[in-house]
């Protein structure tokens, strides 16, 4: 009896234990062999959203990149066009120009009259000339056949478009015969010659010079008007409008005076 009780105790007493101890076996067994969380289950989620990530930010900076580049090629395409732009511009200007010269030219040629006569090929009429070379008859003998020589040989290279020689004639002609009877038109036309160069300032100052040195000449309205164009050209509106103005109100029956209200309206 005494020893069955002792067998009891001994198997009540145990068993708690083995049930403790079994728990965590079968528990720790199952996880093992479940293999809980998968292998590399971890490291592999961190890879691929590290990878999506990547790949996102490099199509975001593809992208940026590319907008960047359509920008810059707008603003080029538009500076091209300006460029363009600009460029008809003073290809139109240089033919009108050169139209304008051609037919000036043009028109003193088939007029056909002597330099005494015809105006319009740079001749010049008795009320042309100048006081200064009126005084200067008395105090030195000019040599008008000398003076008609070389400002005809001036003339004759804007009529080969010679257009630098031109200059360089005309210049040392007014050196030479400042106050000669065709001295008023080689001023003029030296303003033409350095229009049709391109040489705004040149030009400016050869046509400012003719009602300057010779206010009482011929060419002193078509000065003017060529002086305002110039001003135009280098985008002296104000100055433009003022001389025009001044050819309307001064010499109302010329033809620089209709060109001029032409222009006017223009600016």
């Amino acid at each position: 009896m005494l020893k069955c009780r002792r067998t009891l105790t001994v198997l009540t007493l145990a068993l708690p234990l083995v049930a403790m101890a079994e728990v965590p076996v079968l528990e720790s067994s199952s996880m093992q062999g479940s293999s809980y969380p998968p292998a590399g289950y971890g490291t592999a989620g961190a890879s691929a959203g590290t990878g999506a990530g990547a790949q996102v930010s490099a199509q975001g900076m593809l992208f940026n990149q590319l907008q960047q580049m359509q920008q810059e090629i707008a603003q080029l395409r538009g500076m091209l066009e300006e460029q363009q732009n600009e460029i008809q511009r003073l290809k139109r200007e240089g033919l009108e120009r050169y139209q304008d010269l051609d037919q000036r030219l043009s028109s003193g040629a088939a007029a056909g009259g002597t330099p005494a006569q015809n105006s319009a090929d740079g001749a010049v009429n008795a009320n042309d000339t100048p006081p200064a070379a009126q005084q200067q008859g008395s105090a030195e003998a000019a040599d008008p056949a000398k003076e008609k020589l070389y400002y005809d040989a001036a003339f004759d290279l804007i009529k080969a478009k010679d257009f630098d020689k031109a200059s360089q004639a005309f210049t040392a002609f007014l050196n030479r015969y400042p106050n000669s009877q065709y001295a008023g038109n080689a001023q003029y036309w030296l303003g033409e010659v350095n229009l049709a160069k391109g040489d705004l300032q040149a030009a400016g100052k050869a046509f400012a010079k003719v009602s300057q040195a010779y206010p009482s000449h011929s060419k002193v309205p078509d000065s003017l008007f060529k002086l305002a164009d110039v001003e135009r050209r280098l985008g002296n509106n104000d100055k433009a409008r003022g001389i025009l103005q001044q050819v309307i109100a001064q010499y109302p029956g010329s033809s620089a005076a209709q060109l001029a209200q032409r222009d006017l309206q223009r600016l």
